[in-house]
């Protein structure tokens, strides 16, 4: 508990509540946010190293950036399915949605399996969280091959129809995602947005002709000619 009520008082002296508004126009929840800027918090995670119970106990602060400082420090392989289902239904604002799930959730043991999960139920952010993990594992995860992502091109398809802004645009950036880590999977994510565009959906209009837009672009098609991601 002592190292909890230390690292608040860091967050604290770190804070700048005048950030607030400007972070609630942007669509983060500041109910029970204090201001502390993300690269502060990197600095403050490098500085006290990874530590399972600590983050445990700083999630339970419920204070955002102390979860958000969670995310970092915690250690993958002790993270838990119950743990992760305990954090997701917490999520009450996109950035520490999309946070956990990248600095955390994606290097997870769980991760293929949670996402399968999540981007089947209805809670707006729970369902954003499993196509949040799938964009970050696309980047994050070079132990794994193709297979596991080319499995959720039908679960995007299927997701493309969901109106709810931060839902599409967690399934655009999926798509976008996947269909960048490799040569094979860009088509199949090309051939993938191309039938979305055509569903008779305003959001999977705007999901396939973005993600179409990105994925044929020059510049990723030269990265894809030359091994890159």
């Amino acid at each position: 508990m002592d190292r909890v009520r230390s690292v608040l008082r860091r967050l604290n002296a770190a804070a700048d509540r005048s950030r607030l508004p400007g972070m609630s126009r942007y669509g983060i929840n500041v109910e029970k946010a204090i201001g502390v800027p993300i690269p502060d918090l990197r600095k403050l995670a490098r500085a006290l190293g990874p530590d399972h119970d600590l983050a445990i106990a700083l999630w339970e602060t419920e204070v955002h950036e102390a979860r958000l400082l969670a995310a970092m420090i915690d250690d993958p392989a002790q993270v838990t399915e119950a743990q992760m289902e305990t954090w997701v239904h917490d999520f009450d604002s996109w950035d520490l949605c999309d946070q956990v799930c990248g600095n955390l959730f994606d290097r997870t043991r769980f991760a293929f399996r949670k996402a399968t999960e999540w981007t089947s139920r209805e809670e707006e952010f729970v369902k954003r969280a499993g196509f949040a993990v799938l964009a970050w594992a696309a980047v994050h995860r070079k132990d794994v091959g193709d297979d596991p992502f080319r499995a959720f091109f039908p679960i995007i398809r299927s997701a493309s129809t969901d109106e709810r802004n931060y839902v599409k645009k967690a399934v655009n950036w999926a798509l976008r995602q996947i269909g960048k880590r490799s040569a094979a999977l860009n088509a199949e994510a090309v051939a993938t947005a191309e039938r979305i565009r055509r569903m008779d959906s305003k959001a999977a209009r705007w999901i396939g002709s973005d993600a179409l837009r990105e994925l044929t672009s020059p510049s990723v098609q030269a990265r894809l000619r030359d091994g890159g991601t």
